[in-house]
């Protein structure tokens, strides 16, 4: 319900629904009465690497801001009553809609903590907010012990399209029977990881060669069950960029979990490494995440070019007919590689290659040309949260949130082929405000359905409902080894009411 709220209240911020509140005029003076705050950082409750929450600015007369009053217009503090020192990271970002997202890292945990948002020296709304604590950090291993209240907590959806579409190929999982035959199945060709999660603790044994990519799974999972006890269940991960499961439905299927789908494969899909990742590391180790993306959209929408952008490698021929296509007319497509690896013999023909463009310098961009690689390409959630309209690639691949988006109001579709991306920029150019609400509706779906607290709660359901699909006992199998939570001595953590097993960081 928060999240239809939330929707519904930026898209009459912006102008795009028939009743709107009253927009503040130019040079309107912020009230620190009337400007709103809301968001899950304010629940102490919600565990999340980041936490973040929201400010709308609004005047003395109840008018919302649409265009950023400044980047320094709010301050903001989150202290500890009984702490001399919070080691809390905070970052007020200004996405230039009238709209503030404010996210914090911390470092501790702490029994209390008050959040004060001050304009002028003024509290806004309702601040300071108190979260009563005990208020754990995201290294803490203080687990939920019940997932029904955990879900009701993070205010996650019911249901999930994608996984009710994935499950409903296997009405019965056979852990014993899969840890026999996916091995040899898959075992000798791919990289899988075989996990079992038993009372909240995480083994792994690894199949194959190439395994590095097991770190962004281990690191997920230790995260979600430092949150929340997840149901014991045994299941393979997939560790390659192309889905296995290539039998037909009516076949003895096998249930592996992939970060990318396909219309001719049947695996149970995940939120990519690269999504699950910018999640945990937000505000640490990437520079890209989901909430960096919304104050580094670019200049307002007026003053875009209005030109179609792309820049990547060379991981599929029609991404070297979109060069090809940019070259023959640059006025409508601006597109280059920055690496050549899988066609280096015709570097020549479609190079030379340029520099490396920061991802937020896209959104100087009108339309963002969003066209598979060796699979679907990872950039799509980062292109929808950015203020630019999406034109995407019909594509036999998929993400998780795929079958949630439609064509025409998420984003602008386009042939496999890309034979009529010409038309559709043409399209785009002549009916500007539609291309504009398009880009907003994309950009709201994105803050709806692909900020952290979505990514947990879409994990969490995935395993509870696989977990209710098991006929045999998951085991800890034969060669498998614990992966172990991060220990952390300096800053540890009391539990309360829940089960504490360890500190960590």
């Amino acid at each position: 319900m928060l999240r239809k709220l939330l929707s519904l209240f930026v898209l009459c911020c912006l102008g795009l629904l028939e009743q709107t509140p009253p927009v503040a005029s130019t040079g309107a003076v912020p009230s620190a009465t009337r400007t709103l705050v809301w968001g899950s950082g304010l629940e102490a409750n919600i565990v999340l690497p980041a936490r973040f929450f929201y400010i709308q600015t609004v005047d003395s007369s109840g008018r919302n801001f649409t265009s950023s009053p400044g980047e320094n217009t709010f301050e903001v503090k989150i202290v500890s009553p009984v702490e001399q020192f919070t080691r809390i990271w905070v970052q007020v970002l200004d996405r230039r809609d009238g709209s503030f997202l404010v996210r914090y890292r911390m470092y501790a945990s702490y029994t209390d903590l008050h959040v004060h948002i001050l304009l002028n020296d003024k509290h806004v709304a309702k601040s300071p907010f108190i979260l009563k604590g005990p208020v754990y950090h995201d290294g803490c291993d203080c687990p939920q012990p019940s997932g029904s209240v955990w879900k009701k907590d993070m205010q996650c959806p019911v249901s999930f399209p994608q996984i009710e579409q994935d499950l409903a190929l296997f009405p019965r999982v056979d852990p014993d029977r899969n840890a026999l035959e996916v091995p040899q199945r898959f075992g000798q060709r791919q990289s899988l990881c075989h996990y079992t999660i038993k009372d909240n603790k995480v083994y792994i044994k690894t199949l194959g060669e190439h395994v590095g990519f097991r770190i962004f799974m281990d690191a997920f999972l230790l995260s979600l069950t430092r949150k929340v006890r997840v149901p014991d269940l045994e299941f393979f991960v997939n560790l390659g960029d192309w889905p296995l499961e290539k039998r037909r439905p009516s076949e003895r299927l096998h249930p592996i979990f992939s970060w990318c789908g396909s219309n001719d494969t049947r695996d149970v899909v995940m939120p990519t490494y690269d999504l699950t990742e910018s999640v945990l590391e937000t505000m640490g180790r990437v520079s890209l995440d989901m909430m960096s993306v919304q104050a580094n959209t670019g200049p307002p929408w007026r003053e875009k070019n209005a030109t179609a952008f792309w820049r990547g490698r060379d991981s599929r021929k029609e991404r070297l007919e979109l060069v090809k296509l940019a070259r023959a007319h640059p006025d409508m497509v601006d597109a280059a590689f920055t690496n050549f690896f899988f066609f280096k013999h015709d570097e020549s023909l479609y190079g030379p290659l340029v520099k490396h463009v920061s991802f937020f310098d896209f959104f100087k961009y009108k339309y963002q040309i969003n066209i598979d690689g060796t699979v679907a390409a990872y950039r799509l959630p980062y292109l929808l949260a950015g203020d630019s309209v999406v034109l995407k690639q019909d594509s036999g691949y998929y993400e998780h949130f795929y079958s949630q988006l439609r064509p025409w109001e998420h984003y602008i579709p386009i042939r496999a082929d890309l034979a009529d991306l010409q038309e559709k920029i043409h399209w785009a150019r002549e009916q500007d405000e539609e291309a504009r609400k398009i880009a907003v509706a994309g950009q709201q779906f994105a803050r709806n359905h692909l900020m952290g607290d979505s990514i947990f709660c879409y994990y969490y359901k995935l395993f509870q409902e696989y977990a209710k699909l098991q006929v045999t006992e998951p085991k800890v199998r034969e060669g498998m080894e614990q992966v172990e939570q991060p220990t952390d001595d300096l800053f540890p953590c009391s539990c309360r009411g829940k089960v504490k097993r360890q500190q960590v960081r």
